[in-house]
């Protein structure tokens, strides 16, 4: 561990690590009709959907996202955008590329890929989700609420949790967001935003435990 996780301890640390596992979805991954690179801090998404095109898994690649309070100095002209001109760097042809610079959460983030592929006359039975590794189920849920007629995987960086901590810089920050996301699992079903998704018993209980212990900036009130 880095100096800056001397707070964190291994009991954390094992819970994070329950909770993250519980977020990635581990589908197995096949040919799908398009991909949506969902935007966030995280150009690891457009790298990832880079490589997955490369590979052959889809023809068409959607990026989608405007900005936010966390994005906005990164990726000032917006994250579709910016993820967009990272993927053509690593050799993706722009026309495979089509661009949703507007939304501004999950859901907007397939509502209006959804209306942007329709405008290019694509309607697609298979959809990949590339999103943050913490992430996938979230997306998913989401994805299987407001899309409910087509198959949707996920994915994301096949990176391991430590690594994925010493690419962000800031472990707290990370166990955070893992809370913050588990909590958006639980409650949006109930706010009609996601399907339900079962959590098993040990992963609430991590999950419980570290709100207690102070891992709060990103729960909704």
């Amino acid at each position: 561990m880095s100096d800056n996780q001397q707070n964190i301890t291994e009991g954390q640390w094992r819970q994070a690590k329950q909770i993250w596992d519980y977020h990635q979805m581990h589908h197995d991954l096949r040919p799908v009709d398009v991909a949506i690179g969902l935007g966030s801090h995280d150009l690891g998404v457009a790298t990832r959907s880079a490589e997955l095109y490369r590979a052959g898994l889809f023809p068409t690649l959607v990026f989608t996202g405007g900005n936010s309070p966390t994005t906005a100095k990164v990726f000032p002209r917006g994250e579709a955008v910016h993820f967009r001109e990272h993927a053509i760097d690593l050799a993706v042809p722009a026309e495979a590329i089509l661009l949703e610079p507007n939304a501004s959460n999950t859901g907007q983030n397939i509502t209006l890929s959804r209306e942007v592929l329709a405008d290019a006359g694509i309607s697609p039975k298979t959809v990949l989700l590339v999103s943050k590794p913490y992430m996938e189920r979230r997306s998913f849920a989401t994805a299987r609420k407001l899309w409910p007629d087509v198959e949707i995987l996920c994915v994301s960086e096949p990176l391991e949790f430590d690594d994925y901590v010493k690419s962000i810089g800031d472990e707290k920050l990370v166990l955070d967001m893992l809370v913050g996301d588990l909590q958006r699992v639980i409650e949006y079903p109930k706010l009609g935003f996601a399907i339900e998704q079962e959590v098993p018993e040990d992963v609430h209980a991590a999950y419980e435990s570290l709100i207690h212990d102070g891992f709060t900036s990103r729960l909704i009130s």
